[in-house]
């Protein structure tokens, strides 16, 4: 691709470890011919040979952060390339081990209520599951499922009236009946500023919250709009804004 090979000849790999994030697998590759001017065209064929080594849906799924630098630059010892399938079958199994079976029942939780003035002076109010932000297995929970429900609050300071309440609410209801906590769905929280909500869930895996979100979002279209959003974010750092000293 662009001149330049992407195999076991040009690229090698090793694994960054971090003590607070035990669980996270953050792989730095390694390719000789990067340097500043080429790394755009070096970058999309690093991840394309990763799609095509490990397949696409593995790739995404068992890898969390990919960092790409030459040689030179490398602070650990280079392990051959052909070697990365082995330690992510290794590692994906280390994982599925120690969280296998792993649940949280959410009934008895505690929860905090936020408060936060925007830019534009509008109030923002958050409600937020405390005992989930200080869980020590949220690795077990990986996938963030982030529910958008926009609704017209312009005259209420960015704030839905009542029956937009009601009819946030019914929404939030109708998704926690499909995403259960004993089935690894756990509602984290939800915050309302400026004509949004947005609800929170974290999940074992994406595909049923794909599924279920979407049916959703169909439901209601005529009535509200919906959009949401499914990403990786293994120890819930997109969160830490809602942890209180």
């Amino acid at each position: 691709m662009g001149g330049y090979k992407f195999d076991e000849t040009t690229m090698s790999f090793y694994s960054n470890n971090h003590k607070e994030m035990p669980d996270e697998i953050d792989i730095t590759i390694t390719h000789k011919d990067l340097n500043e001017n080429n790394r755009e065209t070096i970058t999309n064929g690093v991840f394309l040979a990763l799609d095509n080594s490990l397949g696409e849906l593995n790739s995404v799924t068992t890898i969390d952060k990919v960092n790409i630098i030459n040689p030179n630059d490398a602070t650990s010892d280079l392990i051959p390339l052909e070697k990365l399938k082995d330690f992510l079958v290794w590692r994906e199994k280390e994982f599925i081990e120690k969280y296998k079976g792993f649940r949280h029942n959410t009934e008895n939780d505690n929860y905090s209520g936020l408060e936060a003035t925007l830019k534009n002076g509008f109030p923002l109010f958050a409600v937020v599951n405390s005992d989930l932000l200080n869980w020590d297995s949220k690795a077990s929970h990986p996938w963030i499922a982030s529910v958008k429900i926009h609704y017209d609050g312009k005259n209420n300071n960015g704030m839905p009236n009542e029956n937009v309440y009601k009819l946030l609410d019914t929404i939030e209801d109708e998704i926690m009946l499909e995403l259960k906590d004993s089935e690894g769905y756990l509602n984290i929280g939800r915050e309302t500023a400026d004509s949004i909500r947005e609800i929170y869930f974290a999940c074992v895996e994406f595909r049923k919250p794909s599924k279920v979100l979407y049916k959703i979002v169909k439901k209601y279209q005529d009535r509200i709009e919906l959009d949401f959003d499914i990403y990786k974010d293994k120890y819930w750092q997109s969160f830490n804004r809602f942890k209180t000293n």
